[in-house]
């Protein structure tokens, strides 16, 4: 795993430019831009190097930034299995060149049709401890990434889809070099369930011993999935073989059996959900941002951060000094307050979308951020009429992401995850199964009140996965997201801030130390000129934690120069131009 502290240095006050105002390498001291690329005709960038390449394999032949999603997706499978994949889920947001428009795509698992509220509770009516809920078949979700992409392809690829799944098969059959970080994760048994579950050991862990670094590993049983996918279609994966595979290693489990069917597999759908938007007016500019709304509760806590945020001029401090960092935790608090409340699956629960950024609203609680003090643990707002409890599912800080803009004017920003590090641990044809339904609250019922994202038949569990799409004038200007559990919110609203308000490019905004507040303790990354500041911020109430925050910002930037491609150095990912 990379080092990644010597690469994140002290930042002295932004330098602006005057069209448009952006910061070049020049305005700070030793940040790391090695990892910056340009295009003036298209990009990719994700969390592994071999996924890059496929990406941009399909651009190179014409493919659209769909195709180049797909053929990411499929890879990162392979090389990033702890990440994401196809037994897993993905939001996705899609500027279409032609119409101009931004359109939001849902992938995200949904519950079987047999669960219930209470699956996640023991024979005295109590929630299982969260890990035990996560490891065997019962967390498993429908998985939903293979349909929304199949849906999409169906509207905007270009190629074939046979041709999309040729880098991963080959790579599969041949072998790829495992990375550090797989390596470090196997190594940790970052999820117990490794050890616990046949099929997945006996791939990590061949002869009883961990993968190491640099070791080829092939996956046969993947190559012959994607074959099977490749030749018939998706429905292979929701109706034939490896449906039945996929429903037999969930019954069958040997820990904790799931209620995944045939059925559920079979009448799973994608789903085309409005997006999330805002104009946004920054130190730099008029924007217009769009991100992914319910069941996601990223893109709505992201843009209530940052319209809370707004009148504040914040660019007259530093980004990382202690009066930005301040100010952005207290709006951080609000926000948070109001997702644990009121944000879940809105084909279930009546969710408050306008509420959340209503303009007298957002000025009402406004008022509750001071520059002297620190607010304490925020209350959520009256934005809904239903009496809820509050919920704070746990998340896990193992996903991935992937920006890309392709030659015909598209972009596309895509948050993918099977939750947990190595998901449920049920490995099935070479592929791992999520562990998404604890992303439901274990417990569906707090103080007497029904919590909003509780487990039901046919639900999707509220997910913080945030993908963005920022417009200038009604072209793409910037494309990102970030994996990270619920820290996500704070990654991207972070690095959106370093965009729009300081003018920062976008390498600059990936290198940013991390600034993490989900309505408690303010996180603050160790190692980083931030380390600074905690006194500060604890002279002003904060409860301080400095800790590592793996955030994965990967993103694309319209500049003077072209698009620029940025990963986040503290992920293994690239970027790359056609």
């Amino acid at each position: 795993m990379r080092v990644f502290s010597l690469i994140l240095v002290l930042f002295a006050t932004p330098v602006f430019s005057n069209e448009p105002s952006r910061a070049t390498p020049e305005a700070f001291t030793g940040l790391n831009y090695t990892k910056a690329s340009y295009s003036d005709k298209a990009m990719v960038s994700a969390a592994n190097p071999h996924a890059v390449n496929a990406g941009v394999q399909m651009l190179k032949q014409g493919g659209s930034a769909v195709d180049a999603a797909i053929a990411v997706q499929l890879v990162l499978n392979l090389v990033e299995p702890q990440s994401s994949g196809i037994g897993g889920g993905a939001f996705l947001m899609w500027y279409d060149g032609k119409s101009k428009q931004v359109k939001s795509y849902d992938g995200r698992e949904t519950a079987p049709a047999d669960a219930t509220p209470e699956l996640f509770l023991d024979d005295n009516g109590k929630p299982v401890s969260w890990i035990d809920a996560v490891v065997g078949g019962r967390s498993v979700g429908t998985p939903g990434v293979l349909k929304m992409l199949w849906q999409l392809h169906q509207e905007q690829g270009k190629l074939p889809w046979k041709v999309l799944f040729q880098p991963a098969i080959e790579l599969a059959d041949q072998g790829f070099l495992v990375s550090p970080r797989l390596a470090k994760l196997v190594a940790i048994v970052s999820n117990p369930g490794m050890k616990k579950l046949q099929t997945i050991n006996d791939y990590f862990y061949p002869n009883g011993q961990a993968i190491q670094e640099g070791q080829l590993l092939v996956n046969k049983p993947y190559a012959n999935t994607l074959k099977r996918i490749a030749n018939k279609g998706v429905e292979e994966f929701y109706q034939g073989e490896t449906a039945k595979h996929i429903v037999a290693a969930v019954q069958t489990a040997s820990i904790a059996p799931g209620k995944l069917s045939l059925s559920d597999l079979k009448n799973y759908t994608s789903k085309e959900r409005p997006a999330v938007c805002t104009d946004y007016k920054a130190a730099t500019g008029n924007y217009e941002i769009c991100s992914m709304g319910p069941p996601s509760s990223g893109g709505l806590t992201v843009l209530q951060m940052l319209k809370l945020l707004e009148p504040f001029d914040l660019p007259s401090h530093p980004i990382d000094s202690a009066e930005t960092v301040h100010l952005y935790t207290q709006a951080a608090k609000l926000a948070f307050a109001d997702r644990n409340k009121y944000l879940a699956d809105s084909d279930f629960i009546a969710v408050p979308v306008d509420g959340f950024l209503n303009k007298d609203y957002l000025a009402s609680r406004r008022l509750l951020i001071s520059s002297k003090k620190d607010l304490g643990t925020a209350q959520a707002g009256t934005i809904g009429t239903q009496e809820l409890a509050s919920n704070t599912s746990i998340a896990q800080p193992n996903t991935s992401h992937m920006s890309i803009v392709d030659s015909f004017g598209n972009a596309l920003s895509m948050t993918t995850t099977i939750e947990m590090a190595f998901g449920s641990t049920v490995m099935v044809d070479g592929f791992i199964l999520n562990n998404q339904l604890t992303d439901f609250s274990l417990d569906p019922v707090k103080d007497g009140k029904l919590v909003a994202n509780r487990v039901e038949s046919g639900k999707r569990p509220r997910s913080s996965m945030s993908p963005v799409i920022v417009l200038k004038d009604g072209e793409v200007f910037a494309v990102l997201g970030s994996p990270g559990g619920s820290r996500i919110i704070n990654y991207v609203a972070y690095a959106l801030i370093g965009l729009l308000d300081y003018g920062l490019d976008m390498q600059a905004a990936a290198n940013l130390p991390r600034v993490s507040n989900r309505n408690g303790a303010t996180s603050l990354e160790i190692n980083t000129p931030l380390d600074k500041i905690k006194a500060d911020l604890e002279q002003l109430g904060h409860t301080v934690n400095m800790i590592q925050m793996t955030s994965g910002v990967h993103g694309i930037l319209k500049t003077n120069k072209g698009w620029q491609g940025a990963a986040d150095p503290r992920r293994e990912g690239t970027s790359v131009g056609l």
